[in-house]
């Protein structure tokens, strides 16, 4: 016999980290747009390339985000499982970046994020499938 939380425990659990990945992700984007050097590696400057990627970021992460918390005010675990999932292949793709430049910090937290966002997922999934059966 297998211990899953609540439906609405796992509805939340899943919100909460969702949220905080998706508001993560608007943060860093937008402290690229307002602070480049911030986001950057130690040894380059801010260019003109860099604010337009930043830009690119931005107008990728403030829609799903925007999506994400409609998706959670209105209680859809349908929505918050399919843009759940993308938040988490999101930050697992950033912890690749992070490895890239060979910058821990910027590898640990975005992989500790995905970890936690798989796993809000799988007990969502998990409660939703025990509630039907």
């Amino acid at each position: 016999m297998s211990i899953l939380p609540s439906r609405t425990t796992a509805m939340f659990v899943a919100s909460l980290i969702t949220a905080i990945n998706v508001l993560t992700a608007v943060g860093f984007s937008v402290a690229g747009l307002i602070n480049p050097i911030s986001i950057l590696p130690a040894s380059d400057v801010p260019t003109d390339a860099s604010f337009i990627f930043a830009l690119y970021a931005a107008a990728r992460t403030i829609p799903l985000a925007a999506t994400t918390l409609v998706a959670i005010y209105k209680r859809s675990e349908l929505a918050l499982q399919v843009l759940g999932t993308l938040a988490g292949i999101v930050q697992m793709l950033d912890a690749g970046v992070g490895l890239y430049q060979r910058d821990l910090g910027k590898s640990i937290g975005p992989l500790v994020i995905a970890v936690l966002q798989f796993l809000a997922l799988y007990l969502l999934n998990r409660s939703v499938r025990a509630s039907v059966d």
